[in-house]
Parts: structure tokens; C-alpha cells; sequence
């Protein structure tokens, strides 16, 4: 029997992560799931086959889909137009142990982790990746290809660019309706700092206060 065919891109620490919340989240749906690997890797891990994509490709299927676990954010952006380009959808994994409040929109190909908790009034992008642990208050922007590493801590009315990068336990202090605190495209927020001020685009911040690195 020809049946649905899910793949996790990447079979690093990300994707070994990713896959058993996609399992959980397909529970009762009868698909096959393997890892999506460019790389020579092991045929199996964690008792899932692993396919290059070509070999993907090649599999006879009723549908592809495909969630990409890639922390890199120019990687992840770069494999999900290759995606597409062959007509195969991007599939969200959401944990049954996230919380996602009132009026959140978040974009296509995202990747939420147990324990996160993503509040009220919220506009996120595409391919968001918000790992174990992390929140994001009320009143956030937040663009396309941002990974948030454990721990994070957003607090309200923060507007974050494209492919920003935001370190485990970092902490980004609150701003204001009128005046939200800025973390430009492309920005890197240190592990564990802790950000009381806008940070350019491009710039690298650690420390608490968090200054440029």
C-alpha cells in the first residue's frame, strides 16, 4: 500500500529531536517517516531509515512533505526552495506540549519544541524555530528563518528581522507599543544575554547588559 511519506531534512541533533514530535504529532495516521541526509550517515538512526534527497525523491508515495531541521537559517531557507521547487509541501511540527494563546499567526514550515509557550497577539514568519523551553510575550514581530535556541525569554512588543539567531537562556527585555525594543536581520544574540537595547542588523551582542561582541 502506497502511503504519505513525511521527511525530516536533516539528521544532526535537530533532527533527531524534530523526529519524535512529528511521530507523536502523526499518531494514528498511517505514513512512513524517515531523515533527509546529503551527508553519508548511518542507513538507520534512532530506528528511522535514512534517505539522501535524491533517494527521497525516488520513493513512490501518495504525498511528500517535508520539515526541515536545519539551524542553520541560509541553509534552512535554501533546502526549503529546493522543496517547493519540487512541488513537495513543507510540514509544521508543533509539540503537544507547546502553548499557543489568542490571535497568533505563525508562517509556514515551523518548528515548536515542548514547553514553549507563544501568547497572545503575535505575528511570526516563515520556518521559526523556537526550541525547548522558550517563550514569546504578548505583541511580538517576528520575521522569517529566526531560530531561537532553549530557554529563550522575548518579552512583549519586541520586533525581530529575518535570520535572526537567538542564543539558549538569552533574555530580550520588554519594549513598548509605541516604541517596541529592535533586533535587526541577521542579528546574534549571545547564550544568556540579556538585551535591554535595540540591536542593529548584522551585530553580534553577548553579556549582560549584552553590548557588541
Amino acid at each position: 500500500m502506497i502511503r504519505p511519506l513525511y521527511g525530516i531534512y536533516g539528521a544532526g541533533g535537530c533532527g533527531r529531536g524534530v523526529m519524535p514530535l512529528l511521530r507523536q504529532q502523526l499518531a494514528g495516521e498511517r505514513a512512513d517517516l524517515v531523515f533527509i541526509n546529503d551527508g553519508a550517515v548511518a542507513p538507520q538512526i534512532n530506528g528511522q531509515p535514512v534517505l539522501g534527497w535524491e533517494a527521497f525523491l525516488a520513493v513512490e508515495s501518495e504525498r511528500k512533505s517535508v520539515a526541515i531541521a536545519i539551524a542553520n537559517s541560509v541553509i534552512r531557507q535554501n533546502i526549503e526552495r529546493s522543496v517547493l521547487d519540487r512541488g513537495i509541501g513543507i510540514v509544521d511540527v508543533l509539540s503537544a506540549h507547546a502553548t499557543i494563546m489568542d490571535d497568533v499567526v505563525i508562517g509556514p514550515g515551523s518548528i515548536i519544541s515542548p514547553f514553549v509557550t507563544i501568547t497572545s497577539n503575535i505575528r511570526i514568519g516563515r520556518s521559526f524555530h523556537c526550541n525547548i523551553s522558550s517563550y514569546v510575550e504578548h505583541d511580538c514581530i517576528i520575521g522569517d528563518y529566526v531560530t531561537f535556541a532553549p530557554g529563550v525569554r522575548c518579552n512583549g512588543n519586541v520586533h525581530i528581522g529575518d535570520h535572526a539567531y537567538v542564543g539558549s537562556g538569552a533574555i530580550i527585555k520588554q519594549g513598548t507599543a509605541a516604541s517596541p525594543l529592535r533586533i535587526g536581520e541577521r542579528a546574534v544574540i549571545g547564550m544568556g544575554a540579556v538585551v535591554t537595547k535595540d540591536v542593529p542588523a548584522g551585530a553580534t551582542v553577548i553579556g549582560n547588559p549584552a553590548r557588541p561582541m
